[in-house]
């Protein structure tokens, strides 16, 4: 094989190995930039869609969370709660995130992430309760969910950690007391969450006391159901107000429901003659 026939076919493999290369690595960028289900962002994010389609990847709120004036500092450590994704850390790379356990969001009252935010993917429209009014305690991040299997205060021991560390104290997380059939003389003081108070700040999952947390963070949408319009909760006025127009003379008319009863009932019988 002569010299130039050879430098060609090394030209033709070392192409081929690059293109293959450059593939692997657009694909792993797509891949990283899809949508993930478990993402907690920052107070005041849009839907995981919209987020996507609508952050920058300027990085001004990981800014204004580092420079926040309530700093947090544990075990001579400073922390810090926002994170710019980077590839491996299983969230669409440049966008903001928060690790509940290691980093949960502290409520700044100012929410400095959000109002740095230049594109409108962290709004104060997500942080307003039904009057309008804006603050962190109406923040939507996620939700906390229990698992009663790892949380020893299923087990009976006295463990009120996610409790005090919640700071929508006796509203996000209450302690229902039951008794402990187990022994016939103690109680269990069991947490509860209570979701619409709840903001997914993580403060809980980061104070609890298991090896693995039992308390978790989960995005709202992931987590929690939806009854849908059409239940009402008999004991709730305001739920009620939403029917209180509703007729009880609603017919709908069909074909089949202008014939008679009896038609319906035939239809489609062929008779012996």
């Amino acid at each position: 094989m002569d010299n130039k026939r050879r430098s060609f076919l090394i030209n033709m493999i070392q192409a081929g190995a690059a293109a293959t290369a450059a593939g692997t690595i657009v694909a792993g960028f797509a891949e990283e930039n899809k949508a993930k289900e478990l993402t907690l962002r920052p107070p005041g994010a849009l839907k995981e869609d919209d987020f996507l389609k609508t952050c920058i990847r300027c990085g001004l709120c990981v800014e204004a969370c580092k420079n926040r004036d309530n700093k947090v500092i544990i075990d001579g450590n400073e922390i810090i709660t926002l994170k710019l994704a980077a590839p491996g850390d299983k969230a669409p790379i440049g966008t903001p995130y928060f690790n509940a356990r290691t980093g949960p969001c502290f409520m700044c009252d100012d929410i400095p992430c959000m109002y740095a935010c230049p594109s409108g993917a962290l709004t104060p429209d997500e942080c307003k309760n039904e009057k309008g009014e804006v603050a962190i305690d109406y923040a939507k991040m996620g939700v906390a969910v229990i698992d009663p299997s790892s949380c020893i205060a299923f087990w009976g021991l006295q463990c009120t950690a996610c409790y005090r560390a919640c700071p929508e104290l006796d509203k996000a997380i209450t302690i229902e007391w039951k008794q402990n059939k187990r022994t016939g003389k103690h109680a269990y003081r069991i947490p509860v969450v209570h979701e619409e108070y709840c903001t997914g700040c993580g403060m809980c999952e980061q104070a609890c006391v298991t090896e693995v947390a039992a308390i978790k963070i989960f995005p709202r949408e992931v987590f929690l159901g939806k009854a849908g319009d059409r239940y009402v909760k008999g004991w709730d006025e305001k739920d009620q107000q939403r029917v209180k127009n509703a007729s009880t003379e609603t017919k709908t008319v069909t074909g089949r429901s202008k014939k008679s009863a009896v038609d319906n009932l035939n239809e489609g019988i062929k008779w012996d003659q």
